[in-house]
């Protein structure tokens, strides 16, 4: 584990605490439900584990409202389990990556509560207090500004009423914020996530925002005043000097409303290792009015991978490749119907053979689907109040399926959120047993990546795009090879340059397809394979 460049190379699995493995049979997910877990990321061949925050939390925003940077919510266990599933991670050789929430915190937190106690309290600088609001709006909907009538002045949230922003501009913030990382880094953790970082900095003058064209107000108004602010590099800049202290810590962001042309931006030597850029993650307007299934096609997968490649590329940094996450849809359930995995099986091999790292996120190795909840079910503050619109991010936090014994042996008891109804035959104990399952192939692909240096740092060179077919190869000194797809539901066929020979097939989606005839590859539908050339 002393390779500085691990986290270029890595597989990243992205862990829903909540949500992952119940220990105490209480319904909810925690650390030492990971740690009885971890033998199973091994053999699964990840690298690291990113932590969604398992920090005391009122629950507003399910754990993106902290009310302590530096301690374990008792409901996820303590800091001896967070010391033990360190240890128990690197003796594994996994590392551990956690999710640092810093533009806000909980109303609950401490230094909120005396901040809002009176307009004298030392701490009534330490978040963004105005007598009058300007026009900004919160991203679940409503103003950005909330009227606390104990003070007679409102407070900024860019997200619920519950989470205050807090105020990077003031000194002291900034040194507390820094050393919760620092807490954390002294107790093992292998680097950050850092949640919405781009929105730390507000304009000191707050001007409105200018209007745009969207569908809600938060939409409607252009981001250019409550985020991307200058102050953010220089504070980048401190952060970096601290991970670089401790040997191979690693940061990644995300990037809110991030292009790659954004999230390069924030990326260097001196600043973030990796930004996320969520490049397949969304599509234009125009892709967004003829459904988003009519956006996962071979010509829109290869114009986002040129397009992010020639941008990181000419800024000299490494991208990022995420598919879902814990607030998006789950891809299989973006872009395609139904329980048949051939879709997921090419989202898979996108993910595990582009350049860049990649971030798994639970379940997606088993092709976990988005879950049906009814509205009495939905948690998600943006879901309740857009509902039916827009269901919130329930359906992809829903208990990991681990075997077909009742509530999926995520808990013995009924969980937080219901699992999906399918787990009975998609689960991981079921995908062990068979060859040809979705999870197979994702163990496959990760050692394929591994063993093949080329999957790994190697070129991104485009063979195809057509309607029914995406093709690339990945190439660099050591060899060259070439990752075949086809879309359809019926079989199709590549025409390989004259240049390019298949001379060994590494992995297959589909079962008794035919070799290559002259520069003509066959492909089986919905087929996804990987050639030695």
């Amino acid at each position: 584990m002393e390779n500085n460049i691990w986290w270029r190379n890595a597989v990243i699995y992205q862990i829903y605490p909540r949500s992952f493995a119940d220990s105490n049979a209480d319904g909810l997910g925690d650390l030492p439900g990971i740690t009885g877990r971890l033998d199973y990321l091994a053999d699964l061949g990840i690298d690291a584990i990113w932590l969604s925050p398992f920090y005391p939390t009122p629950d507003k925003d399910f754990g993106y409202d902290i009310s302590d940077y530096c301690n374990v919510d008792p409901r996820f266990g303590t800091l001896a389990d967070f010391d033990t599933l360190v240890a128990e991670s690197h003796r594994r050789g996994i590392r551990v990556i956690l999710d640092m929430v810093m533009n806000h915190t909980s109303d609950q937190h401490p230094w909120f509560m005396e901040s809002r106690a009176n307009r004298d309290n030392p701490k009534r600088d330490w978040y963004i207090w105005r007598d009058t609001p300007n026009n900004w709006e919160a991203c679940f909907g409503g103003r950005a500004w909330e009227y606390d009538p104990s003070s007679g002045q409102y407070y900024l949230h860019l997200f619920t009423r519950e989470q205050p922003d807090v105020n990077w501009r003031n000194p002291e913030v900034r040194k507390a914020q820094l050393e919760a990382f620092r807490f954390w880094l002294e107790r093992g953790a292998d680097g950050f996530r850092l949640d919405v970082f781009n929105a730390y900095f507000k304009h000191p003058d707050f001007p409105d925002n200018p209007p745009r064209f969207g569908l809600r107000g938060f939409d409607r108004q252009k981001h250019i005043y409550d985020m991307d602010q200058p102050e953010m590099i220089p504070l980048l800049n401190e952060l970096r000097t601290l991970l670089d202290s401790y040997p191979d810590r690693y940061a990644v962001g995300e990037t809110y409303l991030g292009s790659a042309q954004k999230a390069a931006s924030y990326c260097g030597a001196d600043k973030l290792h990796a930004a996320f850029s969520f490049d397949f993650t969304s599509a234009d307007v125009s892709v967004l009015m003829s459904g988003l299934l009519y956006s996962w096609k071979p010509r829109w997968i290869m114009q986002k991978v040129q397009e992010r490649d020639r941008i990181f590329d000419a800024a000299g940094v490494w991208p990022t490749t995420v598919m879902s996450n814990h607030d998006l849809p789950r891809a299989v359930s973006r872009y395609s119907r139904g329980e048949e995995d051939g879709m997921a099986k090419i989202i898979m091999t996108i993910l595990l053979t582009l350049r860049g790292t990649p971030f798994l996120y639970q379940g997606e190795e088993i092709a976990m689907r988005e879950t049906p909840l009814e509205h009495s079910e939905i948690v998600d503050p943006p879901g309740r109040k857009y509902w039916p619109i827009y269901k919130g991010r329930d359906g992809c936090r829903t208990p990991m399926q681990w075997d077909d014994s009742p509530h999926a042996g995520f808990s013995s008891v009924t969980p937080w959120l219901h699992v999906h109804p399918n787990y009975r035959q998609r689960n991981v104990a079921a995908q062990q047993a068979d060859p040809a399952s979705m999870l197979n192939f994702t163990k496959a692909l990760i050692a394929l990546r591994k063993s093949h240096p080329a999957l790994q740092d190697g070129d991104f060179l485009p063979v195809a795009a057509t309607r029914h077919i995406l093709a690339y190869l990945r190439r660099n000194e050591t060899g060259a090879i070439l990752i075949a797809m086809n879309f359809s539901r019926r079989p199709r066929t590549l025409t390989l340059p004259a240049t390019l020979h298949p001379r060994e097939r590494l992995l297959t989606s589909a079962q008794g397809t035919l070799p290559p005839s002259g520069q003509a590859l066959p492909l089986a539908p919905r087929e996804a394979c990987l050639w030695l050339c």
